[in-house]
């Protein structure tokens, strides 16, 4: 490669993927590598991907025929597929797409400055998907000045649950837990560069647990950092949502109402054939004990429609669910068949078109909901931690509230402060107000 030391590294996929794309990011500049903002630009170009779903990987094969073109006519330049889908494929990646220098999964990122020197000696196409031993993160010291009053903080990687229909621990491997220590130092850390909020990220974040720590203690540690006024978590899942853990977000004022608790299906049926570990009155009960310890909360989910055998009756199950939580958000996604889990193995497989239908309906009915919540928000005036500029500028603002609603608001403002802002008007995913700050 000479002396072109220029990177540029594209994201597909969760908040998990894009947090370490930002790790990636930092670990190759302590390497002496130099950030670029267009591929064009690039002496190596890294697509950390997904495979969650079948139309994420085909996004990552789309790009990557664009892409391909860049070797056209300049000097060389290096591809890299990183993350959950290079994990399912290994090197058959390598026989699809010959032109791939290197291929790494989501636990070997931190091999990468290693594997790009070996690459300029002269080495082979690499292929290194091994099942990590520790969560991915750069040393708490390496932390640079964001720029920035929200951050990601993983504290677990990986998953034991085994959802019939996740690739999720084939791709991201067993559970594996950072120590808490190392957790409060890298927040305190963020903190002294500025960072107000903090969002906590894992697989299951509820299943965490170190020496010395479950999850609950690690918030209470938390909460108790100065200079941090927000703490934020995702994703729970329900079967994990113990009495202690609703007790405990109830108690800590830094805690957000907010909760993403992804259910999947109302049936308890499918939910068996899911193997999620809890049936539909068992998530209703933590929803109700949510609402009992923590009013204010505000939740949102995921849904997955048309998994193999669901029935109408079964998506009767879901609408009414639906409507019984009133969630504030929602994310639907038509199954998709992933290789290598139970459920590729279902026969009773769901026509395509029912699965729109099925799709459209929950997404109808979520947005009446949606906008029935914002407009009783109208009159009030709500804290908001300000992100920037909205985009339609014109002078606005935009944050979001403890609750994880966006406003976008007029008034004087500056990122990284709370404005009071009394609301005005709303739709379904925003709300509009006036600050006073």
């Amino acid at each position: 490669m000479g002396d072109d030391r220029s990177f540029y590294i594209e994201n597909f996929g969760c908040q998990m993927n894009v947090h370490d794309s930002e790790q990636l990011a930092v670990l190759l500049k302590h390497d002496g590598w130099i950030p670029v903002m267009e591929p064009d630009g690039a002496a190596v170009i890294i697509l950390n991907t997904c495979s969650v779903r079948e139309k994420a990987e085909q996004k990552v094969f789309s790009r990557l025929g664009r892409l391909r073109e860049l070797r056209n006519g300049r000097s060389p330049v290096r591809f890299v597929i990183a993350g959950c889908m290079a994990r399912a494929w290994g090197r058959k990646l390598l026989k699809r797409l010959p032109f791939v220098d290197l291929v790494v999964g989501p636990g070997m990122l931190s091999q990468i400055p290693t594997y790009l020197r070996k690459l300029d000696g002269g080495s082979r196409p690499i292929v290194d998907i091994r099942d990590p031993e520790s969560v991915f993160c750069v040393p708490s010291n390496w932390i640079e000045n964001p720029g920035i009053h929200s951050a990601w903080v993983t504290i677990m990687e990986g998953c034991d649950n085994f959802c019939s229909y996740c690739i999720v621990p084939y791709v991201r491997g067993r559970e594996r837990f950072r120590d808490s220590e190392q957790i409060i130092e890298e927040i305190g850390a963020l903190v002294a560069h500025g960072v107000r909020e903090v969002t906590l990220l894992g697989q299951n974040v509820n299943s965490y647990r170190s020496r010395n720590a479950g999850f609950p203690e690690l918030l209470r540690q938390i909460q108790a950092i100065d200079g941090l006024v927000r703490i934020r978590f995702t994703t729970s899942h329900p079967k994990d949502m113990s009495d202690e853990l609703i007790q405990t977000v109830a108690e800590c004022s830094k805690l957000c109402e907010y909760m993403h608790f992804p259910v999947q299906s109302g049936s308890s049926r499918i939910l068996a054939r899911m193997n999620r570990g809890y049936t539909r009155e068992e998530y209703l009960g933590r929803v109700d004990r949510m609402k009992a310890l923590i009013p204010d909360v505000a939740l949102s989910s995921d849904f997955i429609v048309g998994f193999p055998g669901e029935t109408e009756e079964d998506h009767r199950e879901s609408v009414s669910l639906l409507e019984a939580v009133a969630y504030d958000n929602i994310f639907i996604f038509n199954y998709s068949v992933r290789t290598g889990t139970r459920a590729a193995e279902f026969p009773d497989t769901v026509p395509p078109d029912v699965k729109v239908r099925r799709l459209e309906d929950l997404l109808q009915r979520q947005r009446r909901i949606a906008m029935d919540r914002n407009q009783a928000l109208i009159g009030e005036t709500v804290d908001v931690l300000v992100d920037g500029s909205a985009k339609r500028g014109n002078g606005m603002w935009t944050g979001r509230t403890r609750q994880n609603r966006v406003v976008n608001f007029s008034g004087q403002a500056r990122p990284g402060t709370l404005v009071p802002v009394r609301i005005e008007s709303a739709s379904p995913n925003c709300l509009y107000g006036s600050g006073s700050g």
